[in-house]
């Protein structure tokens, strides 16, 4: 068939178009992933809608679009490019537990367990996100009990000062109630909003009318182009701790700080930025105690439990901060744990993604009675399965929260809270559900936890081994609670714990290195929620490896990093140091050699000098933690025992770059 010049014209400038399209695309798509690798994921939706119109890889291109959206909080419209991407093949190991996440936070939790029950069956190698995926299995399989916990508690939106944009972090401070919301000139890149500022109004005689006339908090703490916000207000209203950042300078959130202002005459100070604070982490959301010398915030520094973790530090009467403490596994999940409130009755209320929870973030309470932390979820409807935080009480029954639930007007709405009966009987007591309560037909349930376990030779195939002295030890007091000679199959147990204690598992045997295992019940109570009968006993199983003792045999210590060409003790590489010395303590007889590698990338001089003051700073550090220095000797090997001959990777180059002790007398 002949084709008229015309016609061939046509269908050339139809391949040029396409090509052009083709090409537009593959632009838009590597522009979408750069704004996605910085953290402006609103900036990386445009570009990859731009992408879709092309012949994009699918898998790819919807997986990025649904991480785009989870990452700026947007979850509802990150579920159905989660969907696409799985239909297209994509091999991303999270996706499932992400997809999960998002169809809970749409209520949609028979399909939320299907996803997390796929997760779970590709048998996951994170170890953090196998821990969020076997609680949520959990929550979502009781997700009716959770929802079937309701009180008497009325939500009013609190339409007079709510915008389109996000209002949330409601604090109380006299007559005013202070928030945050995104009303600045200048767009955050990662959501799409105005950023984020601090602002006041007079509280109305009818709370939930309060509105009309927000102002700036304060021009001296008001700076346009960063987010600022979650404010909290010392006892005397003279200081103000809040959180800064998102300036752009750092990715991922990274640079956002604690800073303080304080009050002199009717102006704010110029802020100052907390010394508590980690430049390489998110902190955020402080709150004090009732008694103003507790801060409470949230943090994602290095060695939390999961992802953001609740935080407490102590403040002198000089206003100097103690070092921060992790709050611990009772409150603290492998999850985000955030908005801190400190009732006057000294209940702690915060929202959290990892207890169990009707939505994203729920809220929840926590008491302490005995020595042991009860949390408990405070049900519908202050929760939902959208985001429920900032939970703050005006009185005894009425106070404060954000939410982004359905029928909002905007992002994240304020919302006023009360009861309808009679404001002098507190809310936990009249909740039917409360354990408290002697009308409440599911009556505490108890649960006996008890722990046993298995001792092994460290070899490649495990072996079990006889005749090993196993103590219980619980830390604190040091008394020790059991202790047992291992039989023939290596077992031992069941011996009971308490909730909320710290134990160590002291395991011997001669001819191989005492070993001790820390041991924490906090965190491991089951919720209430979960229990189906009156009496539960539960037992908890762990496995003893021991090292057989051998002159000369080498070991490796994890996670002993330095920075780049310096030996100085690093607190990473401390914490690891702290297991050697527990090990040296534990076996009065050992001397050891503490040897330090190198990688290739410098002289041979330069890095046997370096591994040396290297290995002598390890040696350094153990004998200030009480070890006698004669049982020690460093030496650097500098790049003359490699593991990987021709390392390419940074990951070769760090297998190479190595701390490891041998064994010279026992």
């Amino acid at each position: 068939m002949k084709i008229s010049t015309s016609s061939s014209l046509l269908v050339m400038l139809g391949l040029a178009v396409g090509l052009s399209g083709c090409n537009s695309a593959m632009v838009a798509y590597k522009k979408g992933v750069r704004h996605y690798d910085v953290g402006e994921y609103n900036l990386a939706l445009t570009q990859f809608d731009k992408a879709a119109k092309g012949d994009i890889d699918p898998k790819r291109l919807n997986y990025y679009t649904a991480e785009a959206y989870r990452l700026s909080n947007r979850f509802a419209e990150a579920a159905p490019f989660y969907q696409k991407s799985i239909d297209a093949g994509t091999i991303e190991p999270d996706v499932r537990l992400n997809y999960a996440y998002a169809l809970k936070a749409e209520g949609k939790y028979a399909e939320a367990l299907t996803q997390l029950q796929q997760y779970l069956d590709s048998k996951p190698t994170n170890k953090v996100n196998l821990d969020k995926a076997q609680r949520e299995l959990g929550t979502l399989r009781a997700v009716d009990a959770i929802a079937a916990k309701k009180t008497d508690i009325v939500l009013k939106n609190m339409a007079n000062v709510n915008s389109p944009g996000s209002e949330f972090a409601p604090v109380i401070r006299g007559e005013e109630l202070i928030f945050t919301a995104s009303r600045k000139d200048v767009v955050y890149k990662n959501n799409g909003l105005p950023m984020l500022g601090l602002y006041r109004v007079k509280l109305n005689q009818n709370p939930d009318e309060t509105g009309n006339a927000a102002q700036t908090f304060s021009n001296n703490v008001f700076q346009v182009d960063v987010n600022e916000g979650t404010p909290a207000f010392t006892k005397d209203g003279k200081a103000m701790i809040f959180a800064r950042g998102n300036n752009g300078k750092r990715k991922g959130g990274l640079d956002v700080d604690l800073y303080i202002s304080r009050l002199t005459g009717d102006t704010w100070s110029e802020p100052q930025r907390l010394p508590i604070s980690d430049s390489t982490a998110w902190d955020g959301s402080p709150a004090f105690s009732a008694d103003g010398k507790t801060l409470y915030f949230a943090s994602n520094r290095a060695n939390s439990v999961g992802g953001i973790d609740l935080y407490r530090t102590n403040m002198d009467a000089s206003g100097r901060f103690s070092r921060p403490v992790n709050m611990g596994r009772d409150i603290n999940t492998p999850g985000n744990e955030m908005f801190p409130f400190v009732a006057p009755d000294g209940k702690l209320y915060f929202s959290s993604d990892g207890h169990p929870g009707l939505g994203k973030l729920d809220v929840f309470v926590a008491t302490r009675s005995q020595g042991v932390i009860r949390v408990e979820n405070m049900g519908q409807p202050i929760n939902s399965p959208a985001d429920d935080f900032g939970y703050v009480l005006l009185d005894t029954d009425k106070g404060f929260l954000a939410s982004n639930r359905a029928g909002g007007k905007g992002d994240d709405d304020l919302y006023y809270f009360g009861s309808t009966n009679p404001t002098d009987t507190p809310i936990a007591q009249k909740d039917p559900n409360d354990p408290n309560n002697p009308n409440n037909p599911n009556a505490p349930k108890i649960v006996r936890y008890f722990l046993a376990g298995t001792v092994s030779a460290n070899e490649p195939t495990p072996a079990a081994l006889d005749s090993a002295k196993v103590r219980i030890v619980e830390e604190g007091s040091g008394e020790t609670v059991a202790e047992v000679t291992t039989g023939r199959p290596g077992t031992f147990g069941k011996y009971p714990l308490q909730e909320g204690k710290e134990y160590s598992i002291v395991a011997e045997r001669k001819g191989y290195l005492t070993r001790r295992e820390p041991f924490t019940m906090q965190g491991r109570s089951i919720p209430q929620v979960f229990l189906k009968k009156a009496e539960t006993d539960t037992t908890f199983n762990v496995a003893l490896l021991l090292d057989k003792v051998e002159l000369n045999k080498t070991f490796v210590l994890d996670n002993i990093y330095y920075d780049l060409n310096k030996f100085d003790i690093r607190p990473d590489a401390a914490q690891e140091l702290d297991k050697l010395v527990t090990v040296l303590k534990d076996n009065p007889t050992l001397r050891i050699e503490l040897g330090s590698h190198t990688d290739v990338r410098d002289t041979d001089s330069y890095n046997l000098k370096l591994s040396q003051n290297r290995a002598r700073s390890a040696v350094e550090y153990i004998v200030s933690k009480g070890i006698d220095a004669s049982r020690m000797t460093a030496k650097g090997y500098g790049e003359t025992v490699l593991i990987v001959k021709n390392a390419k990777t940074e990951e070769e180059h760090q297998r190479n770059r190595r701390t490891e002790f041998k064994i010279l007398e026992y």
